[in-house]
């Protein structure tokens, strides 16, 4: 991992850049916790609706035969010019108004919709008589309306308001289902979130690894899974960290030791009595190999500590430009904006825009064998863009990402070259290194464009 990675990573690794409620996971696993709550409780509501809807009517109907039998057995034992009286204190007291039933009653039978009315009609007929009539209204006059003979050809109406015999109302019933409904999304809210935030906290570490930083380690709690998952992931990391520091120290060190014999090479062969022709193609052999050994160390380098500065960047393309165009068979096109600025190392901006140039010398050729290359500088929204492209065959779209891996040539597509495939692997690192990006495309007209996205610095004061 590069020294850039490590100073992104904070001391506690967030679950994840995105606001939990912005999260497609989250919100998934709350609506379908909240559905099967929804769906349990409405059937758990009708199944008690209807199984309470047998006892209850049997209850209600006992009440009604009890108060039927005691208002019958008041009016029978009362005196006649008391009746009036009693039945004024039942209505004003007890909410019960006598009526005579007479044959030309309009009586409203008894509606399929109306289930209590319906469960309670055969219990009361049981126990009062076959010809006792129940209805919902009476000569347009809502109520329950139950019947009941006082003596052989004596049948009057008992009246009751219907508030009380209604049980809970479907308001209450929606009322209540409504705040047990929120208190169980609430729930399924936190259930959700607990459920998903090791799943994000690792996918956002996985996001970490996959742009080349270094994640600090994932907590390893919770329930086995998480616990187990967590930590196979920081051993992971571990490994890979250590196989990287490995494969650079490697690099190092062989680079380091091929100089010597490289360099012992190149005297020897300038006191050879070889012939020139033999000298040029050997030396041109030997320039290879240590350009090749250069881009290992230099490789290598970019794990190590650098201090940054405040660069002038129009002012160092130039420079870089004019030093670039003094290179035979290369032809620059240069478009840079003035008072450009970003924090980097100068050396490393060097090693950037000298490894994307040389790849386009090895790579990038047009068809006449110039290299021919297009350089802009410019701002774009809160960074500064350097934007390189050649004139060559392109590259295949689905071969950018391989191509910025280390130790990959394109060598099929772009014309056979010999290299380390480390340039453009040190061009990504020298990005990243400052909070950079780099991005590659291909020109209509043909040929490779390498993008690199540098945040801008504040101006110097």
């Amino acid at each position: 991992m590069t020294d850039f990675s490590q100073t992104q990573a904070s001391s506690v690794l967030p679950v994840s850049p995105t606001p939990w409620w912005k999260s497609g996971l989250f919100w998934r696993t709350f609506f379908l916790v909240g559905i099967l709550l929804m769906v349990s409780m409405g059937a758990w509501i009708a199944s008690f609706r209807i199984e309470q809807r047998g006892p209850r009517a049997r209850q209600v109907a006992d009440q009604i035969v009890s108060l039927v039998t005691i208002t019958r057995a008041a009016l029978a034992h009362s005196a006649p010019e008391l009746r009036r009286e009693l039945l004024f204190d039942l209505a004003s007291n007890e909410g019960i108004r006598i009526y005579p039933l007479e044959p030309t009653d309009k009586i409203d039978p008894v509606t399929d919709g109306d289930d209590l009315m319906q469960s309670m009609l055969p219990v009361v007929q049981q126990k009062m008589g076959e010809d006792t009539i129940i209805s919902p209204k009476v000569n347009d006059m809502p109520g329950f309306w139950i019947s009941f003979q006082l003596e052989e050809d004596d049948v009057y109406w008992l009246r009751l308001d219907n508030g009380r015999l209604k049980g809970i109302s479907g308001l209450r019933w929606l009322g209540w289902g409504g705040v047990v409904l929120l208190l169980s999304l609430i729930g399924a809210g936190l259930i959700s979130r607990l459920l998903n935030e090791p799943l994000a906290r690792l996918a956002y570490a996985a996001r970490l690894m996959a742009n080349g930083k270094s994640p600090e380690p994932l907590p390893e709690k919770g329930v086995s899974e998480i616990r187990e998952a967590n930590h196979s992931f920081n051993q992971m990391v571990k490994d890979l960290e250590r196989v990287d520091s490995d494969r650079t120290e490697i690099l190092a060190g062989i680079s380091h030791d091929l100089r010597t014999p490289l360099s012992r090479m190149r005297l020897e062969l300038e006191l050879s009595s070889l012939s020139e022709e033999s000298k040029d193609g050997m030396q041109s052999d030997i320039t290879q190999m240590d350009a090749i050994v250069g881009q290992f160390l230099d490789y290598a380098r970019l794990n190590n500590p650098v201090s940054t500065e405040i660069l002038d960047l129009g002012s160092l393309m130039h420079v870089l430009v004019e030093d670039a165009q003094r290179h035979p068979d290369m032809d620059i096109d240069a478009n840079i904006e003035e008072g450009l600025q970003i924090a980097a190392s100068e050396i490393d901006i060097r090693r950037l825009f000298n490894n994307i140039l040389t790849n386009i010398d090895r790579y990038g050729r047009s068809e006449d064998g110039t290299a021919r290359v297009d350089v802009v500088c410019r701002r774009q929204g809160d960074g500064v863009l350097i934007e390189i492209a050649d004139h060559g065959q392109g590259v295949p779209e689905d071969s950018f990402e391989r191509m910025l891996r280390p130790f990959t040539r394109m060598d099929d597509a772009r014309g056979q070259a010999n290299g380390s495939g480390l340039g453009l692997a040190i061009v990504l690192r020298i990005a990243k290194r400052y909070r950079g990006r780099v991005s590659l495309d291909n020109r209509k007209e043909g040929g490779l464009i390498v993008s690199v996205l540098f945040p801008s610095a504040p101006s110097k004061k």
